[in-house]
């Protein structure tokens, strides 16, 4: 281990990492002087410890690597926080307000105008991306930011911070902290000066803020939550696409995505078939290793009790039904590409978020049953349809509770400029291109009464 910075830092780290906070354009240790430890979940050894967490590298990617265990194959933040900036550096003109001559005697009009603080806390799997989603939109508004991120991966909003203090930004516009939800995110929650707040995160840690919001000066809040995604594979979709996008999206950093499609419902006439397809490419899209390996295609999950979460879902699994592949990986956090048949409907493993590379097929007999089934969940982010049926993809997609449907196609595919968020516990509000600069305005109405 090296000294870095008054911060112990990982053999093989290149650089200093800064770990401090980012407070009015200066970097600053904790007001009471603690620290936590950071764990690379694939050699379990500390990369560093710090007032708050906040790290520094010269590289995204390996930053993200080594926080949480994301191979660096498979890192796409950076573009697409580099795209958000580029858009939202212009959007601010399309902050528009009406106006109206309907009112006799009266010219009116309304204006768009920003909270002042607002309070961002984003989640640990896309940290850079969601840092980019809602620090660009909030300031392109006319806000001033306090963003807290995960403990789990604080290392890219540090750099961010950094890089926002190389380019000159005024003092105070944009703080960035690190820490645990308790104290830091319950204190933006409750915090008086905060006038809106944006989460993306857990459906009970969502909750949680929303109590704390209403508890406080009620705050606007909106919410990005979890998931529990069905995908519907009826029996005249192309089975070898459906099989390859469906297993992607459920390994694709080992699980932990909010709109994984955790939930797979197969045509009965079908489901042998499907079965095989995925099942094949599940387990040769998985090349399990140190994810700093550019040939690594599935790292660990984040952390300790990230794989104890998993690793107790699947054994509750086991007791309801049959695991017909995957399981525990061992070393390092691994949890085996997992896959769950013939599941009951009312199993914990079918009804709550795991956020590991787990995924339960079941089957269905008809449309109806299919779309009960899908539907049967406090979750509504995401949902999927396969089917080459223009009409039964129209139907299916009117009914589906969840805020975005894919026909053809399932997460982690989305359009940056259509609206992205949740039904039911899956969220609050909308976010994306044109919609996420709306969730940072106010709108004032003004009367002007006209003398004629």
């Amino acid at each position: 281990m090296v000294q870095t910075n008054g911060s112990q830092v990982a053999d093989g780290l290149p650089g200093s990492i800064e770990t401090r906070l980012f407070i009015n354009s200066e970097f600053r240790s904790s007001s009471d002087g603690k620290t936590f430890g950071l764990i690379n979940p694939f050699t379990r050894k500390t990369i560093a410890e710090a007032d708050l967490i906040r790290k520094h590298h010269d590289e995204f990617a390996r930053l993200e690597s080594l926080s949480t265990g994301k191979p660096v194959s498979a890192y796409f933040d950076g573009a697409f926080a580099a795209d958000t900036f580029a858009y939202f550096a212009e959007a601010g003109w399309t902050a528009q307000g009406t106006s109206s001559l309907n009112t006799p005697g009266s010219f009116n009009l309304t204006l768009k105008q920003p909270y002042g603080v607002i309070a961002a806390i984003i989640p640990w799997n896309v940290p850079l991306a969601f840092f980019a989603f809602k620090v660009a939109p909030a300031l392109a508004a006319g806000n001033t930011v306090v963003l807290k991120s995960s403990e789990k991966a604080p290392l890219t909003s540090a750099l961010a911070a950094r890089l926002i203090a190389e380019i000159g930004f005024p003092p105070g516009v944009i703080n960035v902290l690190s820490g645990y939800g308790q104290p830091a995110g319950s204190t933006l929650a409750s915090h008086m000066d905060v006038r809106c707040i944006s989460f993306t995160g857990s459906s009970f840690t969502g909750q949680k803020i929303q109590a704390a919001a209403a508890a406080s000066n009620m705050k606007v809040v909106h919410m990005e939550l979890g998931g529990k995604s069905p995908a519907i594979i009826y029996d005249d979709a192309d089975l070898d696409s459906a099989a390859q996008q469906t297993q992607f999206s459920v390994q694709i950093q080992s699980g932990q995505t909010c709109m994984a499609n955790s939930r797979i419902y197969v045509q009965e006439t079908v489901a042998e078939k499907f079965l095989a397809l995925f099942k094949e490419k599940f387990g040769a899209g998985a090349i399990l290793g140190n994810p700093l390996e550019p040939t690594t295609s599935h790292g660990p999950q984040v952390d300790e009790k990230q794989y104890e979460r998993v690793k107790s879902y699947i054994s509750l699994g086991e007791k309801d039904g049959k695991m017909s592949m995957g399981g525990d990986g061992g070393d390092g956090y691994f949890i085996k590409p997992t896959v769950f048949e013939n599941m009951p409907e009312d199993s914990r493993i079918v009804k709550e978020e795991v956020f590991g590379p787990v995924v339960v097929i079941n089957t269905f007999k008809t449309e109806d049953e299919a779309i009960q089934k899908a539907n049967n969940s406090e979750f509504g982010l995401y949902a999927s349809v396969f089917t080459k049926d223009l009409e039964r993809a129209v139907r299916a997609s009117k009914l589906l509770e969840a805020g975005t449907v894919g026909v053809n196609c399932t997460s982690p595919n989305i359009a940056k400029d259509m609206p992205f968020g949740g039904y039911k516990m899956s969220g609050v509000g909308r976010e994306g291109f044109l919609h996420s600069l709306d969730n940072f305005l106010e709108t004032k109405t003004v009367l002007i009464k006209m003398n004629s």
